[in-house]
């Protein structure tokens, strides 16, 4: 079997129906040395039990997903919200210690899109700004970055209404590097003409909370969130983006996360087998 890249980490969304317990072995199985969980099968199991679990795999935590969705106006709602996001936080913090050394306490944040009925693309933006300074100081205290991943425009109506690495970095720019960073994600920002920049300007401001990969292939399936692919099956550029944020200095593990239902439907060991050839081929390649 080919070495696997040591900075391979396996996004659990990648394998999606697989529960805790089976991402975990077959991630370590696969000779992978790192995972970044989702809450929900976190959820299936309790908090601590996860915990357990991580820490009797050895693999290191590399991320939790998601928090976010912030764009809701006043009221029960948003404050359910930020609630939510406050024990995510927890939860981001608790399973970093479990994972081996080398974890990271990230969690990545999803805006949210607009709220029904609404055209306030700028309001919904400065709302997301509002509700991470409510919670920059839990983050803080638990030693938790809140990574802001920018997604596709494609996505912001319904899902996000931050757009752009800059947009992120923008926001960001309140509050200290530590407490609140930026998600450099391949798919969601490859197509930005001022991508290369704004990378290097995460750079310059330590703003780099973690580089997830996969690939963008047309036609786009009817549902697009559904549209990622292997790195190296579609048309970005890895060299280029890669290079740009390892001249930056970052260090940690690149997560491959990859929404496709047809991937979702194959064994999940195989799909981390395939998942740790691609990323030998179109991306350790660009690594120091």
């Amino acid at each position: 079997m080919t070495a696997v890249d040591p900075r391979l980490s396996i996004n659990q969304a990648t394998i999606k129906y697989a529960d805790l317990a089976t991402a975990l072995r077959v991630t370590a199985e696969a000779g992978v040395q790192g995972i970044g969980l989702w809450r929900e099968p976190v959820h299936e199991v309790g908090l601590d039990e996860a915990a357990r679990m991580l820490a009797g795999s050895g693999l290191r935590f590399t991320t939790h997903c998601r928090g976010g969705f912030f764009t809701l106006p006043e009221g029960p709602e948003r404050v359910a919200a930020l609630d939510d996001n406050r024990r995510a936080i927890e939860e981001t913090a608790t399973l970093a210690a479990a994972g081996a050394e080398g974890s990271t306490a990230v969690l990545v944040l999803v805006a949210g899109g607009l709220p029904e009925g609404s055209r306030d693309l700028v309001g919904a933006r400065e709302r997301v700004r509002d509700a991470i300074g409510v919670l920059s100081a839990d983050a803080a205290a638990a030693g938790v970055t809140l990574a802001i991943e920018p997604l596709h425009p494609m996505f912001g109506s319904d899902r996000c209404v931050v757009s752009t690495l800059g947009q992120a970095l923008d926001i960001a720019a309140d509050f200290a590097p530590a407490v609140v960073g930026a998600a450099v994600d391949t798919f969601q920002i490859w197509w930005d003409p001022q991508v290369l920049d704004q990378i290097a300007r995460a750079g310059r401001e330590g703003r780099i909370a973690t580089y997830q990969v996969c690939d963008w292939k047309t036609p786009l399936p009817a549902d697009v969130l559904l549209s990622r692919h292997y790195p190296g099956d579609g048309v970005i550029d890895f060299g280029s983006l890669t290079r740009a944020v390892m001249a930056t200095g970052y260090d940690r593990d690149i997560e491959v996360e990859i929404f496709n239902a047809d991937i979702w439907a194959q064994d999940p060991a195989a799909v981390v087998q395939r998942t740790a050839t691609s990323f030998g081929e179109a991306v350790s390649p660009h690594l120091p």
